[in-house]
């Protein structure tokens, strides 16, 4: 069972999506927040498996709360809006959501987001992945970013899947492409992430876009 918060401050908003993912045998709703702050005390208090998280709320917006749960290493972030601007794409993906999702996505969409982040995979909504490909390739009005030194410590094989990450591919895509088992792939990606001190797989798919890998 995944066990979700759901955080939205129109209520009418977060009872449609409570109403969503109740709907799904396999979710759990353990907890409603109407704000930044209330979200982060729930998440510290029911430690949920996701916290489904808004970006515009009062008292903290969802980029901070995000940034506080991920750190707190309290839960997994699936950020959801209406909004796609690069400054909040950017900014939830950077403060560790695993995924970035708009709000005008289906039902049946929200629900199998909430699965493939409790999975451990990362997700970013078709029009955000376009945005930021968009971003990326402008290339010369974007202040070149320094590989970390840690990327030297990555295998041949990491570099790999670290470029498979940075085009968007899932574990089962990776594993296509690279003619390996998922499970191996899930192994690399843990290890990247470990050496490279990132939180998640879409955080190294924009540290893989950045460096150009």
């Amino acid at each position: 069972m995944i066990r979700v918060l759901v955080a939205e401050d129109q209520s009418a908003v977060r009872a449609g999506l409570v109403l969503i993912l109740r709907s799904a045998p396999d979710v759990e709703v353990v907890g409603e927040a109407a704000d930044g702050e209330q979200a982060v005390e729930l998440a510290r208090e029911l430690r949920p498996d996701l916290v489904l998280m808004d970006v515009q709320m009062p008292r903290l917006d969802g980029v901070s709360a995000t940034r506080q749960v991920v750190a707190e290493g309290l839960a997994d972030v699936l950020v959801l809006t209406t909004f796609d601007l690069d400054e909040y794409v950017f900014g939830a993906l950077r403060a560790g959501a695993a995924g970035f999702l708009l709000k005008n996505a289906e039902a049946r969409e929200l629900v199998e987001a909430v699965r493939t982040v409790a999975r451990g995979e990362g997700i970013v909504a078709p029009a955000v992945t376009r945005r930021l490909i968009a971003e990326f390739a402008a290339g010369p009005v974007r202040e070149a970013k320094a590989a970390p030194a840690a990327l030297d410590t990555l295998t041949r094989r990491e570099r790999e899947v670290l470029s498979c990450l940075g085009q968007g591919l899932s574990n089962a895509g990776i594993a296509a492409r690279l003619d390996l088992a998922e499970g191996t792939v899930k192994t690399h990606v843990s290890r990247l992430l470990g050496k490279l001190g990132l939180r998640s797989r879409v955080q190294a798919a924009v540290l893989a876009q950045e460096l150009g890998i």
